[in-house]
């Protein structure tokens, strides 16, 4: 029931202002690597959706969001429906937008709120204005998303309305308490950066960014919190019988993590003409868009390869990791590695501290310095860009801090 889809063209022989599209979008889906069922049901969906839209008479250029939901709204009346109809459907007019064939304005804007129009200016500005990176754009949009909504308190948006004391109280219940003193800083870093384009764009009369209150917090304050090396190494062997295609594609993940030390947003950047396989060089796309050479050790490149072989499905995708289930695309985000060392350490049998990916990280410079590497040398392994960032590994080298610590005045208690 779930081999490879295999196209039946009788089945997209419909009227309405989707036939022209319906053979090109099948022939997608089967590029895609979707199941025969997954398949049958897309195209089911799709042309419901087409007869639909010729009842209506509602053209293929001026298809809204809203079009979208009073036809899953309609159907319901007499079809069941399922949980994946609404995603399916967006799929069809991201794809039918990807084609140019319907507006992006029209489709996204149509039935925006005030709220998400403005984000989405910001986030314009952010990419063609300041040049940030696409991470960094939707962490900032996401944190300022949050704030207007809860300041505006599900009315109408009125920027111009907001107080500096509005702000001031935000901070005061988000951060620092529940929050890292990082997650906080970002609250506040975002909140500037939105506030000055506000200001620049006229949305507000005052200099709101100015209002915006610091984070008490302090540099070299907290301490790498680090997976044992005991568990590092329980979770690496264990890691070793998963044979499937998603468990060979992780444990290269858990390895490159573990024994390079790469972000994880180093590893969705990974692409197939990265790795040099005659040299054994990994090329690593790094902060700040630098490029790195590393070794690439022998454990290392055999899991890469035996997921590339074994593992990677068909795709034209370039990018060496990709989903597991179609459509076969890239991961996308930070939080793609980290479900998979989460369920990686759950399968293992593991209750550390945290599941995030950056403990693997941390957890290599910890064992770096137990075996006698300098900071310098571990910063230039994790490829820091300031001293700074690798100098509070040094509190983790209780050797070298019992020398330098001052003896307990008077008799010990």
């Amino acid at each position: 029931m779930n081999r490879a889809c295999r196209k039946r063209p009788c089945r997209l022989r419909a009227e309405g202002p989707l036939a022209p599209y319906l053979e090109p979008y099948a022939e997608y889906l089967a590029e895609s690597g979707y199941s025969q069922v997954a398949f049958w049901r897309k195209t089911f969906l799709v042309n419901e959706f087409n007869r639909w839209l010729e009842r209506e008479g509602v053209p293929v250029d001026e298809i809204t969001r809203g079009h979208e939901e009073t036809f899953l709204h309609d159907r319901a009346h007499y079809r069941l429906p399922k949980g994946g109809d609404r995603i399916t459907l967006s799929g069809v007019t991201d794809w039918l937008r990807q084609q140019g064939l319907i507006e992006a304005t029209t489709a996204m804007l149509d039935d925006m709120s005030d709220l998400d129009r403005i984000v989405l200016e910001y986030k314009s500005w952010l990419r063609e204005d300041r040049g940030l990176a696409s991470a960094t754009i939707e962490n900032y949009a996401g944190y300022v998303g949050r704030f207007l909504r809860e300041v505006s308190g599900g009315s109408e948006l009125r920027l111009a309305s907001v107080r500096p004391g509005q702000i001031t109280d935000y901070i005061r219940r988000l951060a620092p308490k529940d929050r890292t003193f990082a997650a906080a800083k970002h609250i506040v870093t975002a909140l500037r950066s939105f506030f000055r384009f506000a200001r620049y764009r006229d949305y507000i009369l005052i200099d709101l960014a100015a209002t915006v209150p610091s984070v008490a917090g302090w540099s070299m304050a907290s301490i790498p919190r680090a997976m044992p090396a005991d568990q590092v190494q329980t979770l690496l062997t264990a890691s070793k019988t998963w044979r499937t295609p998603s468990g060979l594609r992780n444990r290269a993940v858990l390895l490159l993590l573990a024994r390079l030390g790469l972000r994880a947003k180093e590893i969705i950047r990974l692409e197939l003409e990265d790795i040099d396989w005659n040299e054994g060089v990994l090329r690593v796309h790094g902060k700040g868009r630098t490029e790195r050479p590393l070794p690439l050790p022998h454990d290392v490149g055999e899991a890469i390869a035996a997921y590339l072989e074994h593992g990677r499905p068909e795709t034209p995708c370039r990018r060496v990791f990709v989903r597991s289930r179609a459509p076969f695309d890239s991961l996308k985000a930070h939080s793609d590695i980290c479900q998979i060392v989460a369920r990686a350490i759950a399968r293992a049998g593991i209750k550390p501290l945290s599941n995030g990916a950056h403990q693997l990280r941390h957890a290599l410079a910890i064992d770096m310095l137990h075996r006698g590497a300098s900071l310098t040398e571990i910063g230039q392994v994790l490829r820091h860009s300031s001293a700074n960032a690798t100098r509070r590994y040094a509190k983790l080298d209780l050797d070298a801090l019992r020398e330098v610590a001052l003896p307990w005045p008077g008799a010990l208690p």
